[in-house]
């Protein structure tokens, strides 16, 4: 990697205006994003990480390129996991990057002309180069550490839709209430399992009435898990019932040779809550 401690400071030197020119040429009506608030410590910040930002990009013409790549890349780290970026579109975010790549060729420009006849055109060609593919690995580091981080945010929120989505009811000191709603996957059914024996045994439940009439569609190894649980809920004390079938869910049991000898069946949550009620 190219150095030149007259350049690095040059640059340093415009930082800050670089941010200020940058700012002005935001596209500020978008509807949502990092870039559109108008919240003066919102603007305030952003200007903060922008003229971070150059500062350690900038570092690349005065630094060891180790020293610079761990620079720059904790900094990206920073950005990606930063709330307001996590909000904003990435493709927001990338057409930014590209903007400052071009700042910084103008930049160049502007130095090489400030010292003409200094540089010859194979240093001004790779000053320039070095600019096009630093900013190629910026996008590419923003963008894995940005799917990173988003993909762990959304596996926590879809833990606690799960979680939030099989929640036991309960309708008198001893009877309880499961209503299943949506789709049911392997992954879901497992935690439902967990779930549901914690909860029975935490508020004392010992008859639990699975709801299934908002279940739109399970295949046969989530059928096979929800008579799981039904097993496994016999085994602590718990009684079941059921309700709210679906005809293509029966015709899964019964393809499976799953049977009904531990729990009672009825068509309607009504039905289920009647009886549970006249047996208390």
């Amino acid at each position: 990697m190219y150095r030149n401690e007259e350049l690095g400071d040059f640059l340093m030197k415009r930082a800050w205006e670089v941010t200020e020119d940058w700012y002005k040429s935001l596209d500020k009506s978008e509807s949502f994003g990092v870039y559109t608030s108008t919240n003066l410590e919102d603007v305030k910040l952003l200007k903060t990480q922008n003229y971070e930002f150059h500062r350690r990009f900038f570092q690349m013409f005065i630094e060891e390129e180790a020293k610079f790549k761990e620079g720059l890349e904790e900094w990206l780290t920073y950005l990606a996991n930063d709330a307001q970026h996590l909000a904003t579109p990435v493709h927001f975010i990338a057409r930014e990057f590209f903007n400052l790549r071009n700042q910084y060729l103008k930049l160049i420009k502007e130095f090489v002309s400030l010292n003409k006849g200094k540089y010859s055109e194979e240093t001004i060609e790779l000053l320039n180069q070095q600019i096009l593919d630093t900013m190629d690995e910026v996008v590419t580091w923003f963008m894995e550490e940005h799917h990173k981080t988003s993909t762990v945010r959304l596996e926590g929120q879809q833990e606690m839709i799960n979680e939030l989505s099989s929640p036991v009811i309960k309708l008198n000191s001893n009877v309880g209430l499961l209503p299943l709603v949506g789709d049911i996957d392997t992954a879901r059914a497992k935690l439902i399992l967990e779930k549901t024996l914690k909860q029975c045994s935490d508020k004392r439940i010992n008859h639990l009435l699975i709801d299934l009439s908002g279940v739109v569609m399970i295949d046969t190894m989530v059928a096979h898990q929800i008579f799981q649980i039904i097993d496994a809920l016999s085994l602590i004390g718990v009684k079941t019932t059921l309700s709210g079938i679906r005809p293509e869910i029966a015709q899964t049991a019964v393809q499976l040779g799953l049977g009904f000898d531990n729990v009672s069946v009825v068509s309607t949550l009504s039905n289920a809550i009647d009886a549970s009620l006249i047996q208390v």
